[in-house]
């Protein structure tokens, strides 16, 4: 792996960052609904049909969530439109998951984060090949201790 051909970007750069929606008026579906804590109910309705990553906007701010399919979030969480020319979802939400967003925290009573500030976090990719590649170890490795946590709780008394 040769750093010298990574890129930095502002995350600005590689994704927009859109607010999540009231969920009330939706009718129940099989379409997930995600919140800070993880998904809340499933709606009939969706906000956007393609990969992207879920990045907190109140309450955890270290919640982060990678989606494939269609979803809806609601407003205490921000969904991103990921550049997939510049970046392989699945890389950024690797690299997010290495930020400290607790430290970005600007809310006083609830954590919180804006998009302003979001915008301006830099980002340091490695070529597109090499971003996918990485996403692919690690979703490897994610995949095998899902599998292993399933096994340990079939094992429990």
């Amino acid at each position: 792996m040769s750093y010298d051909k990574w890129i930095e970007y502002k995350l600005s750069d590689v994704c927009d960052i859109k607010y999540g929606k009231d969920h009330k008026k939706l009718s129940d579906g099989i379409i997930p609904t995600y919140g800070s804590g993880g998904i809340m109910r499933y709606v009939d309705s969706y906000l956007y049909d393609k990969p992207s990553v879920l990045i907190p906007r109140k309450g955890t701010l270290s919640n982060l969530f990678y989606v494939e399919k269609k979803f809806w979030t609601v407003d205490t969480l921000f969904w991103t439109k990921i550049n997939d020319s510049i970046v392989y979802p699945k890389f950024l939400y690797y690299l997010l998951l290495t930020y400290k967003f607790e430290d970005m925290n600007v809310g006083s009573a609830v954590p919180s984060l804006t998009t302003a500030l979001l915008n301006e976090v830099k980002v340091t990719l490695p070529p597109q090949q090499e971003q996918e590649e990485i996403a692919n170890i690690l979703s490897s490795l994610d995949d095998k201790i899902e599998t292993n946590n399933k096994i340990n709780q079939q094992q429990k008394p």
